[in-house]
């Protein structure tokens, strides 16, 4: 089972969370402290109550006062916590997808990691928010075989039913070999609808299938035969159907190496799994890169942002 460093807080009553929080927010300076330790230790669902009741005692939007308050990227891991997940998640695709060029990294962070429910759940909030299908925003930002593998995702082709078809594996592992290392060039066609349309536990079986006929991982067959964002694409799957932690790990290790540090990703991955595996990500962190997450953000960060960070990721 995936286990979260975020749990629901125990003894939890909004009026007083909402009152301490008006509290910290009212007359001069603000009380960073006591909104960390607040928001940090409760689960979505719990801000959420939080929120309503802010607006029933205060007429004030919760939202807009911690904007008001706080600034910078200390801001926008506050703001983070108190959109609902799904909405949080349509915001930085959107974000991802706005401006000059496209985020493809965190259109596949977010998108090729998801179950058809989940990625139903974001269809339909995302044009709820901006009025527009999500497949028609992401057709006019992204291009080629990328485009067609993000488009299949997120029509929900992915098969659900719970069954696997061993024999079938067996088949699709030929027809991945056929359409990459046995042949010149590459039909990444076939790649595209086998990855986007089985479940992960009938992918886990191909991939298996796929080491026995080739004598080599279905990672080292992408590396050879793709390049660019469809590779990352096709990568994130693979990791995900093996180890969504592990996914995940190395995606905040990358965040935070060289110079400088990807806080949008940082702040997108720490809050999005703090309720679903962020302790097992961390457990995986640690296996690979021999320190633990917490260390890690703390070299990376500081002020009030580190403190928040660290307080969603919880003691080593």
């Amino acid at each position: 089972m995936p286990s979260p460093t975020v749990v629901p807080y125990a003894n939890f009553k909004a009026s007083e969370d909402g009152d301490a929080l008006r509290a910290a927010m009212k007359g001069f300076g603000t009380d960073e402290q006591s909104i960390i330790d607040i928001l940090t230790a409760r689960s979505n669902a719990q801000r959420q109550e939080i929120a309503k009741y802010f607006l029933a005692e205060y007429g004030r939007d919760l939202i807009e006062d911690l904007k008001s308050e706080l600034g910078g990227i200390f801001e926008d891991v506050i703001i983070a916590l108190m959109y609902p997940p799904v909405n949080y998640l349509c915001k930085e695709i959107h974000k991802a997808m706005s401006g000059v060029g496209t985020n493809e990294s965190a259109l596949v962070e977010i998108l090729c990691t998801k179950t058809n429910e989940e990625i139903k759940q974001i269809v339909k909030t995302y044009e709820d928010l901006y009025d527009r299908p999500l497949a028609e925003h992401m057709c006019s930002e992204t291009s080629g075989h990328f485009r067609r593998l993000l488009t299949l995702i997120v029509t929900g082709v992915r098969d659900e039913s719970g069954t696997i078809d061993p024999a079938m594996a067996k088949e699709q592992a030929a027809k991945l070999y056929a359409a990459g290392e046995s042949k010149l060039g590459t039909d990444e066609e076939v790649f595209n609808r086998i990855m986007a349309h089985g479940s992960f536990e009938q992918l886990r079986l191909v991939f298996e299938e796929y080491k026995q006929l080739s004598g080599q991982s279905i990672e080292q067959a992408i590396k050879h035969e793709m390049s660019g964002e469809l590779a990352e694409a096709m990568q994130a799957i693979v990791e995900c159907v093996q180890s969504p932690a592990d996914f995940f790990a190395t995606c905040l290790y990358r965040a935070m190496k060289g110079m400088g540090t990807d806080d949008s990703t940082l702040i997108r991955i720490i809050v999005s799994r703090s309720e679903i595996d962020l302790n097992d990500i961390k457990r995986e962190f640690e296996r690979q890169y021999d320190r633990t997450l917490l260390s890690a953000v703390k070299s990376e960060t500081s002020g009030d942002y580190k403190r928040a960070l660290c307080a969603l990721i919880g003691g080593a």
